[in-house]
């Protein structure tokens, strides 16, 4: 089973206009180090199968599908199965920059600088 360095959750309900450019925003910052889980939860729109069609086509991201039961449901359920050694949080209506992650991974690893347990962007 393959560990990575940071894991992003975004819990999902009835995402489906904004859930593209979410999770192609996440995938942009294209690191190796980088987990995405993505919780639907009970979508009745496209977005589980939205989810499933990302799953398919990367390594890096995977699916869960639980019955509705709201966000923090849904963030506590990815968490729980996330394997990286830090875990972040989006929002499946927002997006990030090309670079976030890939920063955030460079300052956690710095070992110049004192030991870091959080990054606040």
């Amino acid at each position: 089973m393959k560990e990575y360095y940071l894991s992003v959750v975004v819990p999902i309900y009835n995402a489906e206009p904004y859930l593209r450019q979410c999770v192609d925003s996440i995938l942009a910052n294209n690191s190796n180090e980088l987990e995405v889980i993505l919780v639907d939860d009970g979508s009745t729109d496209r977005g589980g199968s939205i989810c499933d069609e990302y799953a398919e086509n990367s390594e890096c991201v995977r699916t869960i599908h639980q019955t509705n039961n709201g966000a923090t449901s849904a963030r506590n359920k990815g968490a729980v199965l996330a394997r990286g050694k830090f875990l972040t949080f989006v929002d499946s209506d927002d997006f990030v920059d090309n670079n976030l992650y890939g920063n955030v991974i460079e300052v956690l690893k710095d070992k110049n600088k004192h030991k870091k347990e959080m990054v606040i962007t």
